[in-house]
């Protein structure tokens, strides 16, 4: 059997037509940027994450700078980080003229409130934990820290689009949080999309005014902005998928369950938690990450028995970025470094599949 660790033209192939049907209306009618597409899928995704203002932009990283800047994040500013998350987060710090710090991770890859706690100085002005993997932070742990501190709080919730913690959505922790809509996201479009949300009307007000070249009403320009704005095509796409996101989430959650229950015996392996593990996390696993004490080598068997693995951002945590010289607290980040990997999870992976990933999985160790 052959498990690629993700079927990209699967995505297509789920609803091919119906997602040529979609951007044809869009092409005929040559609304290419800021139309109705878009003004329905920020309404539509506004309503899913019960908040006022979800505001469609270029990509995550975009979404991840705007959050920050409408924050109020800016030069000497110091933002803490997980070094377990994608170069993305560190560099919108740095691109707003704030300083990334960075702070370790837990065995189930969320940042450490531990460490976090070391981590600040009095230059310290936000935290921005990644809700990694389709699973939250300890936000209770994170909130208290914020609120000891006077910090604010700004999610990267790129990869966690629906999950919750104690009923509250990833990205409505703070004043402003940021979602990613990259193709392999659990909600991806065909390209690059992102957006902002938000409750606070001034701050959306300036995230709309930020995506387009800083233009405000009239289309008199007030402050200099970005090209940062989510094209008609992609949100039409995104807006036909957010109808059935709840089923695909229910997909992924299923085949969470399976590998756990089928890995669970193996002792060499650190799993993520299973979507029951608490009453607190609505995990939607964007991504089934996994430790292996024999890491390359069980990828190397997987590999040769048709099944696709990889170690995310090439392997590498922020801290390990030498050139980049960042403060860092990250013992268990740096063990994690050379046990971490993924295996295949998306919601259009059979029973079957799993099970014989698994199957191989459970041969490599005996």
């Amino acid at each position: 059997m052959q498990v690629p660790f993700f079927n990209y033209p699967a995505i297509y192939a789920e609803d091919g037509d119906g997602y040529l049907d979609t951007i044809r209306g869009v092409l005929e009618r040559g609304a290419f940027i800021m139309q109705k597409e878009l003004a329905d899928f920020e309404a539509n995704l506004a309503a899913y994450l019960g908040c006022k203002h979800a505001i469609g932009v270029a990509d995550g990283t975009a979404a991840l700078i705007m959050a920050l800047r409408a924050s109020g994040i800016g030069s000497g500013d110091e933002v803490i980080v997980s070094s377990h998350t994608f170069i993305a987060t560190a560099a919108a710090v740095h691109h707003v003229g704030a300083v990334p710090v960075i702070a370790d991770c837990l065995p189930d890859s969320m940042i450490d409130p531990d460490s976090v706690r070391r981590m600040i100085t009095p230059q310290t002005s936000a935290i921005m934990p990644t809700q990694l993997n389709g699973r939250t932070c300890d936000m209770t742990a994170l909130s208290a820290i914020a609120d000891e501190h006077d910090l604010l709080m700004v999610e990267d919730s790129c990869q966690a689009l629906g999950a919750r913690y104690d009923g509250t959505p990833a990205g409505l922790f703070g004043k402003v949080g940021s979602y990613s809509f990259y193709p392999a996201k659990t909600l991806g479009c065909f390209g690059d999309g992102g957006a902002v949300v938000t409750d606070d009307d001034e701050a959306a007000a300036f995230i709309r005014q930020l995506r387009d070249h800083g233009r405000g009403e009239g289309g008199k320009v007030t402050m200099f902005g970005h090209n940062g704005r989510l094209d008609n095509v992609q949100a039409a796409i995104l807006d036909r998928k957010l109808a059935r996101y709840d089923r695909a989430i229910g997909r992924r959650r299923a085949i969470a369950s399976l590998y756990n229950e089928r890995l669970k015996d193996v002792a060499e392996l650190t799993l993520p938690p299973a979507p029951d593990a608490d009453n607190v996390r609505f995990d939607i696993f964007q991504n089934y990450e996994i430790q292996a004490e024999r890491r390359d080598d069980l990828r190397q068997f997987l590999a040769q028995n048709g099944v696709g693995t990889i170690c995310q951002w090439g392997g590498w945590m922020l801290h390990q970025f030498d050139d980049l010289a960042l403060r860092a607290d990250a013992p268990y980040a740096e063990q994690m470094s050379k046990r971490y990997m993924m295996l295949p999870l998306h919601h259009l992976l059979t029973d079957d599949e799993i099970n014989y990933v698994a199957d191989k999985v459970i041969e490599f160790h005996r």
